[in-house]
């Protein structure tokens, strides 16, 4: 990051901020922060990106639209990933149903001097952030090495400090969401895949690993190299926020950092030829591609991969002695919308208010692929109730009958605004629930869930063997989801899990498709692993 770099207009706005001063002392001029003014500014900030997106991730998602070559699936779900912005626009609905981990790099020149500690007074910032806006705390405090608690705050922050030369601070402020961080993965090779056609197929090998379940289309970022894993992994975070865009294009002797664009250009080119496309089969499984080289030891070569995915949430700051200037980002996310809507096709409606036998003849009559409209009972249960529940079991106690008598959503939901029944709720990862699959299919619980993503080849075999379904939802867009189709919200066990409770919910109209049928069919299985 260049920290000589200016805020150019119109990209950025100066922020009205009190607490900035100059101070003269030993021959030289200095910045003074306040610490209120940078709990002001990552207050600000995160709101920010909580709501809006840079105007040229919203241009990819049109560009999909008005591709020739774009499949109906592509352009649906662009489609409904820009009424999404739209609605999170709003300011009520956050763009994600996981409003992410608060993430802060900053700057920081040498004649900036902060008064008191700049870590606290970002995460006050921050926590101030959370409390006030419709937003869900998901981080967990580990009270044991099993025991967890949720923090309630969605601290601690992550938060990092460079020094560096001059008299301005630039920070970066990402929210990362769950589910694109665990698409981060580190490889550790050797010299031998330092050769253009085995490092290809390589790098695409693990592109197909991706799937679908971090909400593609993806801004994908690949570093290789790296002075160790974690200078790998840190810059494939910061590329994946095109923090990085301004990298030369060569590197030189002294191991200078650079980006290669013909890789990148024939990487793009082939995740496009792989098939997944953006969650429906197709040609968009990412908007673009940031390759990194990195120097290295000579004994070691760590690839490191990632992506940001839909919920695509960061936006830049300066202090500098002119004053505060914070990135603009899109304010009228509806001008990227088309004239006409994009729908995939006619919907088969399915009522969920019906004995599950009804429900699963009806599923059992459709292809993968098909889309569907949900209206009815939905119970939403995720990761800690699956894994209490399978306590419960292997303890010789049955499981509860709402697991057995209606569809399993995967989600869970942020705050609800004043006057709404619920917050942002997007379906959640499919794949993380699928080692309880075998065992509660096989005793007619979840033999129909909702969720996000693709699955692995355990849960195909069990909903053939057991007669069992799923469907996903579109990862990316929480927010229509919330105001459109779920009629009402209430908490009916395991309080004490927030957001992680189980709900029982009622949704009108819910989209979805079929993913894995009950004959052993999976809509992506022709699609590469994932």
């Amino acid at each position: 990051m260049n920290l000589e770099s200016s805020p150019a207009e119109p990209r950025f706005r100066p922020l009205p901020l009190p607490g900035l001063r100059r101070e003269r002392a030993l021959g030289r001029d200095f910045l003074l922060v306040e610490p209120e003014l940078l709990a002001a500014l990552a207050e600000t900030a995160f709101a920010e990106v909580q709501h809006f997106f840079r105007a040229s991730h919203l241009a990819q998602l049109r560009a999909i639209l008005d591709d020739p070559e774009a499949s109906t699936g592509d352009r649906f779900v662009a489609m409904e990933l820009l009424k999404n912005a739209v609605v999170a626009s709003g300011g009520l609905f956050p763009s994600c149903q996981d409003t992410g981990t608060a993430t802060v790099y900053g700057w920081k020149g040498e004649r900036v001097l902060v008064e008191g500690d700049p870590v606290a007074a970002l995460e006050a910032g921050i926590a101030r952030c959370w409390a006030s806006r419709n937003l869900r705390s998901s981080h967990l405090a580990p009270l044991s090495m099993y025991e967890e608690r949720d923090t309630g705050t969605n601290l601690p922050a992550q938060i990092k400090l460079y020094a560096g030369n001059g008299d301005r601070l630039r920070l970066l402020f990402l929210a990362k969401g769950g589910g694109s961080a665990n698409k981060t993965f580190l490889f550790q090779e050797t010299k031998r895949l330092l050769d253009p056609d085995r490092l290809l197929a390589f790098l695409e090998e693990k592109i197909r690993t991706l799937g679908t379940a971090a909400c593609p289309p993806y801004h994908l970022a690949i570093v290789v190299g790296g002075l160790s894993a974690e200078q790998c992994l840190e810059t494939v975070k910061l590329a994946s926020a095109r923090a990085l865009d301004d990298l030369p294009a060569t590197g030189d002797a002294t191991g200078r950092v650079f980006r290669d664009r013909e890789c990148e250009r024939r990487l793009l080119e082939r995740t496009r030829q792989i098939g997944i496309g953006a969650q429906l089969l197709g040609k968009y499984l990412c908007h673009d591609v940031r390759v990194i080289r990195l120097p290295r030891h000579a004994g070691s070569l760590p690839v490191g991969l990632g992506v940001s995915c839909s919920a695509d949430r960061q936006i830049e700051a300066f202090v500098t002695p002119d004053g505060v200037f914070l990135e603009e980002l899109e304010r009228d996310p509806a001008r990227f919308l088309p004239d006409r809507a994009v729908d995939l096709a006619e919907a088969v409606s399915i009522d969920l208010d019906r004995p599950m036998a009804a429900i699963r003849a009806d599923l059992a009559r459709l292809a993968v692929g098909t889309p569907v409209r949900l209206t009815g009972t939905l119970i939403v249960a995720r990761d800690q109730v699956f894994a209490a529940l399978a306590r419960r079991r292997a303890a010789g106690e049955p499981l509860p009958a709402y697991l057995r008598h209606h569809p399993i959503y995967h989600a869970g939901p942020a705050r609800a605004p004043e006057g709404f029944p619920a917050g942002s709720f997007g379906p959640t990862t499919a794949a993380r629930m699928d080692p309880y699959m075998p065992d509660f299919q096989a005793e007619g619980a979840a033999l129909v869930t909702v969720a996000k993503g693709n699955r692995s080849a355990l849960v195909v075999e069990s909903c053939k063997k057991n007669g069992g379904f799923y469907l996903a939802g579109i990862g990316g867009a929480a927010a229509v989801t919330a105001k459109d189709c779920i009629r009402s919200v209430e908490v009916i066990d395991f309080p004490e899990f927030g957001m992680e409770a189980v709900h029982r919910i009622r949704v009108d109209g819910f989209p979805a498709f079929l993913v894995i049928d009950d004959k052993g069919h999976d809509l992506y299985g022709r699609s590469g692993p994932g």
